[in-house]
């Protein structure tokens, strides 16, 4: 590992331990060299999961994006960023237990939305709105009476 101070190509591991709730290990690193001391973190390599848009074109997954999308969602709401996380997380595993390499994008956002649903009834609807691209208010309407209805069968 080359020293990002020195360039030097000699370092040494001087601590290591999990993060990302054990999805990559964090390593504190000292250069063997002028001792300038730096964290690197190792991660698991995936194949790229394979993102299929309405028009057909391709993307990569992106985790960041996806988070990114849910935090617009869920913008002035209460809604813990390690929530988030956590919703980014569960896609993400669930897409690649599936074994497929390329995805459906709304199968991406049927998943964010069976998630969100539960989390935040504005974040739902904001997202949705966004997702669904609601051509009027009456489909609009449909979606808030379905969700009400969801939730007095809950009640």
């Amino acid at each position: 590992m080359l020293c990002p101070a020195c360039h030097y190509n000699g370092t040494r591991v001087i601590d290591s331990r999990p993060a990302e709730e054990n999805r990559s290990i964090r390593r504190r690193r000292e250069c063997e060299k002028c001792s300038y001391r730096f964290t690197t973190f190792e991660k698991v390599e995936h194949s790229p999961l394979v993102v299929v848009k309405k028009d057909k074109t391709r993307e990569e997954f992106s985790s960041e994006k996806l988070l990114r999308g849910l935090i617009r969602a869920c913008e002035k709401r209460a809604v813990p960023i390690e929530h988030l996380k956590e919703i980014v997380s569960s896609i993400e595993k669930e897409l690649r237990s599936s074994g497929n390499v390329e995805i459906d994008s709304e199968q991406v956002g049927e998943m964010v939305m069976e998630r969100l649903v539960d989390v935040d009834e504005v974040a739902y609807v904001r997202f949705a709105s966004v997702y669904r691209h609601y051509k009027d208010i009456t489909v609009f309407i449909d979606e808030l009476q379905q969700l009400q209805n969801r939730k007095d069968e809950q009640e």
